[in-house]
């Protein structure tokens, strides 16, 4: 028994808010691998900085907080795509419960939660991030 027309169409309307969610999750993560990259491209100028510089040789001070910043970063960044596997998943047992003729809510509704934890978790470690993240080391560069 394969389903009808309206059956997936009812299926695709019921994963329209999954779809949009797994849209934003990969523009964040967008967002999260770009703001790595620059403290990454930071560090590497730092530790380009010859000791004997000494007009930027106190940008060396700045490591520390880089490397904090890198690891809000990289955990907010795998949160993230725990949340984008969750929310893939979702669609995933839609279509699939539908064409077993499975009842599905309860696993979909625990999936969504657990996404959208990991979501907020990931949102967490951005905004500690951002706390850290201008210095006014910074604004000197």
């Amino acid at each position: 028994m394969t389903p009808s027309i309206d059956q997936l169409a009812r299926i695709i309307g019921n994963v329209a808010a999954p779809a949009f969610l797994l849209g934003a999750v990969a523009a964040f993560i967008s967002v999260l691998i770009s703001r790595i990259n620059r403290v990454i491209d930071r560090t590497h100028f730092i530790h380009g900085i010859p000791g004997s510089d000494a007009s930027k040789s106190f940008l060396k001070a700045d490591l520390p907080r880089l490397r904090q910043r890198a690891a809000l970063l990289n955990r907010s960044l795998f949160c993230a795509i725990v949340s984008a596997i969750l929310t893939a998943l979702i669609i995933i047992v839609a279509f699939v419960s539908a064409l077993l003729h499975l009842a599905h809510e309860y696993g979909v509704a625990i999936l969504f939660m657990a996404a959208l934890v990991m979501f907020c978790l990931s949102l967490i470690d951005l905004a500690r991030e951002t706390r850290i993240a201008l210095h006014e080391n910074d604004l000197r560069v």
